[in-house]
């Protein structure tokens, strides 16, 4: 088995990191409160987008990623509003 590493921008569909990250987070948005796994879905999103744009440059995207650990954090505790608010704040700041 060949291990490729996480799926995400260029690597897997040629996309620039923003674009990736903004479809990734604009999907865990609308189902971080589904009961049929969205949780679960929303919150492995919001970290893996994460990791991408600190790879892609930390310094330009630290204060996305620290959004995006306070919306994954609210996601957790079941704090859906503040959840959205947050990746809404994130999207804004792509």
């Amino acid at each position: 088995m060949e291990v490729l590493g996480p799926k995400g921008p260029v690597r897997h569909g040629g996309v620039d990191v923003v674009t990736w990250a903004r479809r990734q987070l604009e999907v865990a948005a609308e189902i971080v409160d589904n009961p049929g796994g969205g949780l679960l879905f929303a919150t492995q999103t919001m970290g893996q987008v994460k990791v991408a744009l600190a790879d892609a440059d930390a310094g330009r995207w630290g204060e996305v990623v620290r959004l995006l650990d306070q919306a994954e954090d609210a996601a957790v505790r079941r704090r859906y509003g503040e959840a959205r608010n947050l990746l809404d704040e994130a999207l804004g700041k792509l």
